[in-house]
């Protein structure tokens, strides 16, 4: 078999294992995602989001823009394409603004919101401002006022942020807050001072499962919503990440159903949201020590594959070989290590193929199976 048939054939196995893990009754909502052409090359398309969505069953997302290159002025005209996408989705899409603080964010605000924009979305990192900056507030009264929810970036690249998203929701407590990517940024602070606060949410899309489990002992499962980062996460590892850990964490199917949609779909609807009880899980994380040898492995192979580079360094060969330890976690071991083989042989194809399109695509497929191969490390029983 193909190196790229092999793979999509495990992608196929997963999504079946996936659908058989959803508890029953479950409607998902994807609470962060994007369209659009990124700086960076990364692309969200309308057509294969659609087709995504309706093979794992997403009902509805919020939706906004990438960091795109006509992005001056003030996101405006891609602003206009996430409308125009939510309105071809017929609903199902629901289309968040991108402000940029250095242009008349108000103003843009306003107008996106009379045209049928439903939230807000800011991204210090990429637009170069901090959670302390003073025009933020201006932006957090308009969201009170207009009983709009802002959903920031909390994730790589920032400095500590829990302070000043604090005194926003302190002095604006009417604004709802998504803080994205579980605010890995600054985990601990934010919890310290959001958790437990009815009106603020953290969603789930972030790449490490050690840092979800991290996360959900800290916040209540009230707090979290279900989140992707398309084009950035993928499925069905994006999906299994979040129910994987929040299993492991020992969330109930009624906790998870509210994770995976309930909370994002009131938000949507204007509902009053859930209140927040206590969070699930152990500041103590045990581990075989195979599988955690795998899990460094595989934390090492992912910078390589975000950055298009050979495994030069050989750690997906170690991860591989590691699976071959008789210790008692031989099934956990072997459904990793058909994972890896995959992922490796699909990894050595790639130089080969002249076009850059192509290799980025199975660039990315390679990274899919290394992803649920360290969801699997890190969940195995």
């Amino acid at each position: 078999m193909e190196p790229r048939d092999k793979a999509l054939a495990l992608i196929e196995r997963y999504d079946a294992e996936l659908r058989a893990q959803l508890p029953d009754g479950t409607d998902i909502f994807d609470a962060h995602l994007h369209l659009g052409h990124d700086i960076d090359g990364m692309v969200g398309d309308y057509d294969q989001l659609e087709a995504l969505m309706a093979k794992y069953g997403i009902s509805r997302a919020f939706m906004f823009c990438l960091d795109e290159a006509d992005h001056h002025p003030a996101f405006s005209a891609a602003n206009d394409r996430t409308l125009a996408f939510g309105a071809r989705s017929g609903g199902r899409l629901i289309p968040f603004v991108r402000l940029d603080l250095n242009e008349t964010p108000l103003e843009e605000a306003r107008r996106c919101l009379d045209a049928g924009a439903r939230g807000i979305k800011l991204h210090p990192r990429a637009q170069k401002f901090t959670a302390t900056d003073e025009r933020l507030g201006p932006v957090f009264a308009f969201a009170a006022e207009h009983r709009v929810p802002i959903l920031i970036h909390g994730g790589r690249g920032l400095p500590p942020i829990a302070d000043g998203l604090r005194a926003l929701v302190d002095r604006y407590p009417e604004a709802t807050l998504i803080i994205a990517h579980a605010g890995i940024a600054d985990l601990a602070g934010l919890a310290r001072c959001m958790a437990g606060r009815k009106g603020v949410l953290f969603d789930t899309s972030t790449w490490s499962p050690i840092d979800l489990l991290d996360f959900y002992r800290q916040v209540p499962p009230e707090q979290v919503v279900y989140a992707s980062d398309y084009p950035y996460g993928q499925q069905p590892s994006s999906l299994l990440i979040a129910l994987k850990t929040a299993r492991y964490a020992g969330y109930t199917d009624d906790q998870l159903r509210g994770m995976l949609g309930g909370t994002a779909n009131a938000l949507a609807d204007g509902r009053d949201l859930p209140e927040p009880t206590e969070p699930v899980g152990s500041e103590l994380y045990t581990q075989p020590m195979q599988l955690a040898r795998i899990h460094q492995y595989l934390s090492m192979a992912t910078p390589l594959l975000w950055t298009r580079q050979a495994d030069t360094v050989g750690v997906l060969g170690l991860a591989i070989n590691t699976c071959a330890e008789r210790n008692g976690h031989t099934a956990d071991a072997d459904r990793i290590r058909e994972l890896l083989e995959a992922a490796r042989d699909l990894w050595l194809s790639i130089p080969s193929l002249e076009d850059e399109v192509e290799q980025r695509l199975l660039m990315r497929l390679t990274h899919r199976l290394v992803h649920i191969a360290d969801i699997e490390a890190v969940t195995a029983a």
